[in-house]
């Protein structure tokens, strides 16, 4: 019984004659919300969004209002004595207006608890519509089966005047929300539409056509467009200029009561005894259009308006921020515009619309030519275009006058202007030559969109799923045709090169130089050279790509309300990355010291894409960029005094991996010292068999509190003491003990003293356990043997011997450090002379894996 739009979200109420309202996602066709109202018959449901409200209308003579969030009931009341039939929310005002078969019409205060703040009398029969004025909200229409419009004022009792002229009852209204006509439209049950001037008060149209009683009327808020539903099952749409019938909507659904149309949309809702339909009408990309210059030119319905972005001086342009622009009105359009498109050198300006065409002069709006036509496209020469007549007629003009007219093989579907004209057909697009309309090539492909480079050597073709990028042979095609050779009746074979497939969906674009910049269906700004997708903007809602002007460096947008924005890209930027695709490196070193400095990392990380690191780190100025560079060109300089900027300690580490793989040792070596990595110092001084940088190390990891790396660096040195010394002073006493034991038994009473004293503050008994050497002697047989060889060993550890000894040294698993000192007495005291031949220097780096394996 009635259908509504909600102003934010993608839903639409319909209210239902069994007795329910049911809200649906139009745009996933899913229904969202279900309100059981009554048993009988809901005639109107309104959403009120500023309260989060849905307020419905019944036959039990109730008005209920609900929250849809929470679908809970906030109010009900009796609103009537009969059943409602109309409820109108007012746009400002806390307000509900409501009509009924009781002849009454009601204005209702939700802010003083739904109090009735008024009461309109005067018609004689059912009240069926009531509408609210959108240009003075304190005044009404409503109409009524007495046959009459009565137009009310809020706070008057009587009505300004009635409208008399329907010969039967009056079941719908609806006002004109144009700034140029005060019109109300009124549909009846004599079958007739009536458009009214209400500040005449006269009916200046009457549109015949509908079979059975009207329903519905709309004058849609965007489009000049008047929508009547009826009882005859049909929707029918006339041009609000002309009344002209444009077309007749029958989806077969039965009777048809209720339309709404919604402003900054192109949808429209129709309601039908079996169903509810949600329609778009027009084009959603807004009619807009931008010059070389920089000269905008939009339509305003039937307006035509100019904004010179020259005229903006030197004011600041933020990215992304609309643009105030001074506008200026052009004038009005013989048709209403749905497409505004510039000549290539911006001196004409094309305005499409309703089946027809008009060239303008771009600078006063002259008419220069007009003509029928379904599409209109320029071609790359400003003095020629195409036009589209039906499906299967193409002709051809130079300089406003008529130059070739053909017919496509395979139909023509769309056209496209630009280097070669397109065609579009069932079987796939079809390119011909602006000359003597001779076919060029033939792709089997479905194109949304194309686009030419200024060139003419590159174009892209858009698709409903990705896009591709060809480069156009014009040399090999002009061969062809001179000697006839490689063309088949798809035409010239080698005509095109594909340089690459991108599955991204383009909505708009434009070519600077061979970058194309383009916006893509998921909102986002990007543009394609060499391969490479470049993000300049996320943008917030659709946008459309209007040009780019060089001099300012700035790319413009447009969005369907006609606002401008603007986003920064450099010409210097993209014509470094165009000399680059082109491998011309001489152009490019002459366009470098333009790009500022801040974008020269953006460029770097294009050539590295590329597979130009040299160039890339000549050019990058971020730190970390050129550091990553260096070492994947191995420029060990390069990347030292990186390092050395960055003092990072990860820096340190990669650069003394590199140096290792290149065999600098003594780079490698400082780099480890820098990150302070010991162990890679450890693994680098043992495997360079450097004894220096082992006692260093071992200083140097004691110090900063390394004590693993700083063990097993005297560990390898054979320095015990200092072995022992720092398991104590790291509390590893039990491992002290164990070391001394084997290796020092002399120290070996001094460090159980120290266990015994650490382990009684935890456990006395365990202490007690401890033996200390001197006081059991028997519990450690041999002991005197070990200091023995203890000193013995302390002797005869010379010197480090070089590693080119290692083939005569006899390893320390074939050894008996017992059996060698068997004969052996302390300095001072004689020694047997063949004891002295069985001396032998004991190479301490193998010794007691146990031990190692305990204290690390």
């Amino acid at each position: 019984k009635s259908v509504d739009l909600h102003p934010t979200e993608p839903w639409m109420v319909a209210s239902l004659y069994s007795g329910s309202v049911v809200v649906w996602n139009h745009e996933t066709q899913v229904m969202v919300k279900t309100f059981e109202v009554c048993d009988l018959p809901v005639r109107v449901a309104k959403f009120v969004a500023r309260k989060h409200w849905l307020i419905a209308g019944a036959d039990d003579m109730q008005i209920r209002v609900f929250n849809y969030n929470t679908l809970e009931r906030a109010h009900m009341f009796e609103a009537h004595s009969d059943y409602i039939r109309c409820i109108a929310v007012h746009p400002a005002q806390p307000y509900i207006l409501t009509s009924s078969d009781d002849m009454l019409i009601k204005l209702w205060d939700w802010d003083r608890k739904w109090a009735c703040s008024q009461v309109f009398e005067g018609h004689t029969h059912y009240v069926m519509q009531i509408v609210i004025n959108p240009k003075d909200n304190n005044q009404f229409a409503s109409a009524s089966l007495d046959r009459t419009i009565k137009v009310w004022q809020l706070g008057s009792n009587t009505p300004n005047f009635t409208l008399e002229g329907h010969e039967k009852g009056v079941n719908c209204i609806d006002y004109y929300s144009g700034g140029d006509k005060p019109y109300l439209i009124s549909g009846a049950d004599d079958h007739l539409v009536k458009i009214w001037d209400y500040q005449n008060k006269t009916c200046v149209q009457t549109l015949e056509g509908h079979a059975q009683n009207v329903t519905c009327v709309s004058f849609h808020p965007e489009l000049p467009i008047i929508l009547t539903g009826s009882e005859d099952g049909t929707i029918r749409v006339w041009h609000s200029y002309t009344y002209r019938l444009e077309n007749t909507l029958n989806y077969g659904m039965e009777r048809a009561w209720c339309v709404c149309g919604q402003r900054g949309s192109n949808n429209v809702a129709l309601g039908y005894d079996e169903g509810s339909i949600i329609i778009k009408l027009g084009r959603e990309e807004p009619a807009m259009s931008m010059d070389s210059s920089g000269k905008i030119m939009w339509a305003r319905h039937s307006e035509v308006q100019q904004a010179n972005l020259k005229a903006m001086g030197e004011a600041e342009i933020k990215d992304g921020e609309r643009l105030l622009l001074a506008v200026k009105d052009m004038g009005s359009c013989e048709i209403y515009p749905q497409m505004i498109l510039h000549n290539p050198n911006g001196r004409f300006v094309v305005v499409c619309g309703d089946g027809e065409y008009i060239i303008y002069t771009a600078m006063a709006l002259r008419n220069k030519s007009f003509g029928s036509a379904q599409e209109f496209v320029w071609a790359h020469d400003s003095s020629e275009y195409a036009i589209r007549e039906g499906n299967s007629l193409v002709k051809i003009f130079k300089n406003f006058k008529e130059k070739k007219a053909f017919k496509p093989d395979f139909g023509a579907e769309g056209i496209y202007g630009g280097f070669l004209l397109g065609v579009k057909s069932p079987s796939g697009l079809a390119f011909y030559d602006w000359d003597n309309a001779e076919l060029i090539r033939r792709i089997e492909i479905q194109p949304k969109h194309i686009f030419w480079s200024d060139s003419g050597e590159l174009v892209c073709i858009a698709t409903d799923e990705c896009f591709f990028v060809l480069r156009y042979m014009a040399e090999r095609v002009g061969a062809a045709q001179e000697s006839k050779e490689a063309i088949s009746e798809d035409g010239i074979e080698d005509a095109f090169e594909v340089l690459g497939e991108i599955q991204e969906v383009v909505k708009t674009g434009v070519w600077v130089g061979d970058c194309f910049i383009y916006t893509s269906s998921v909102n986002r700004l990007n543009y394609y050279v060499g391969g490479e997708i470049v993000t300049i903007a996320h943008l917030d809602r659709i946008m459309y790509l209007l040009g780019y002007i060089p001099k300012d460096n700035r790319l413009y947008l447009g969005d369907k309300e006609l606002n401008i924005v603007s986003y920064s890209l450099l010409l210097s930027v993209l014509e470094y990355q165009t000399a680059v695709m082109r491998r011309d490196f001489s152009m490019a070193d002459k366009v470098l010291p333009i790009i500022p400095k801040e974008h020269r990392t953006r460029v770097a990380h294009f050539l590295e894409k590329q597979g130009f690191r040299q160039q890339a780190l000549a050019v990058s100025t971020d730190p970390e960029h050129r550091f990553e560079l260096a070492l994947q060109l191995g420029e060990l300089n390069t990347a030292y005094q990186l390092a050395l900027e960055a003092e990072s300690e990860q820096k340190w580490k990669q650069l003394a991996e590199l140096a290792t793989a290149k065999c600098q040792f003594s780079l490698a070596q400082e780099c480890l010292h820098q990150a302070q990595d010991y162990g890679g110092l450890l693994l680098l001084a043992t495997a360079s068999g450097n004894a220096a940088m082992v006692g260093k190390l071992a200083e140097g990891a004691e110090r900063d509190g390394k004590t693993n790396v700083a063990f097993l660096t005297y560990f390898l040195q054979g320095k015990l003491d200092k072995c022992l010394d720092l398991l104590i002073k790291t509390n590893r006493l039990p491992e002290a003990a164990f070391l001394a034991r084997t290796y020092l038994p002399s120290h070996v009473s001094r460090v159980v003293n120290l266990w015994k004293e650490s382990l009684s503050k935890v456990n006395q008994r365990a202490a007690d356990a401890l033996a200390d050497p001197t006081q059991y002697s028997n519990l450690f047989p041999g002991l005197q043997q070990a200091l023995l060889a203890e000193q013995y060993l302390k002797e005869t550890h010379v010197r480090v011997r070089p590693a080119a000894e290692y083939p005569l040294i006899m390893p320390n698993e074939d050894r008996s450090v017992l059996e060698e000192c068997a004969g052996y007495a302390p300095k001072g005291e004689p020694v047997e002379p063949e004891v002295r031949t069985k001396r032998s220097h004991l190479n301490i780096t193998g010794l007691s894996n146990k031990l190692l394996k305990m204290t690390l």
